[in-house]
């Protein structure tokens, strides 16, 4: 398994600046706001190969959501995330993290009736992913789909909520983001359920129970790294999260190096 990690407001502007850093404090790959591919696309690319960084993956960047309620916005996103995913495929990066909305509705705040029926969002989410799994074929990239928590969006939850409705449209070419922070919300088990998931996931998010990095908040990663070494898990642990330590650069390095050391008792 490898590191990779997003952006951070303590980051350097310059792509070359931002990637040597990254590189420095242990991580192997980074995981971009798919903005920066379509208005700094050149940039990158000649830092990536500068700084001997790749670029993996990507994270947001694209208006609306997949699941959005406005047509327009849904129509607008998977543009969006059609264009990213031909300008990842240029870096030869391998997919972008796409959860069904987020901050659009939640059943737990209200007024917690959403405005579609639960078969009315399978039927859009279903439609959206059927499209951008063609996407994703024609440009040797992964859709990775990402359960988020009740307070974040009400359509997917959890990890067998994404793997029933990638299953249901028997997309080839779409798989499942695994988040530590949402799966501390809403698995029973963190381990079980990535075993359960094993033959779909696709990428991994990591932050601390509190949403900051790992090792500051009260979240065990080992029995969820360990069901990841059994099944064989090889792509990247990205961080995504805030950064509470101070000064922030030593506070993230510490991270890394936890979670390291996290990663080598789940060998044994």
């Amino acid at each position: 398994m490898k590191l990779a990690t997003q952006d951070k407001p303590f980051f350097p502007e310059s792509f070359f600046e931002k990637f040597t850093l990254v590189k420095s404090m242990g991580f192997d790959g980074f995981e971009i706001d798919g903005r920066e591919l379509l208005n700094r696309f050149d940039e990158v690319k000649k830092a990536m190969a500068d700084a001997d960084l790749p670029v993996v993956t990507v994270c947001g960047g694209y208006r609306g959501w997949i699941g959005d309620f406005d047509e327009e916005k849904r129509k607008l996103c998977i543009k969006d995330i059609a264009e990213i995913l031909n300008r990842l495929s240029l870096l030869s990066g391998k997919g972008i993290v796409v959860p069904a909305a987020w901050g659009m509705f939640s059943k737990r705040l209200p007024p917690m009736v959403p405005p579609r029926s639960e078969e009315e969002d399978r039927k859009v989410l279903l439609e959206s992913l059927d499209r951008l799994n063609r996407v994703a074929e024609s440009t040797g990239t992964l859709i990775y789909l990402e359960p988020l928590n009740r307070y974040e969006d009400h359509m997917l939850n959890r990890l067998g909520d994404a793997v029933s409705i990638i299953r249901e449209g028997k997309f080839s070419y779409v798989k499942v983001t695994a988040d530590f922070y949402h799966m501390n919300i809403e698995e029973p088990r963190i381990d079980e359920s990535l075993r359960e998931a094993k033959d779909l996931i696709g990428h991994i998010h990591l932050a601390d129970s509190h949403r900051y990095e790992p090792g500051t908040g009260h979240l065990d990663f080992i029995p969820g790294f360990k069901a990841l070494t059994e099944m064989g898990y090889d792509g990247y642990l990205t961080f995504e999260c805030r950064v509470i330590g101070n000064p922030p650069e030593e506070a993230y390095k510490q991270s890394v190096r936890y979670i390291g050391e996290c990663l080598e008792k789940a060998k044994k």
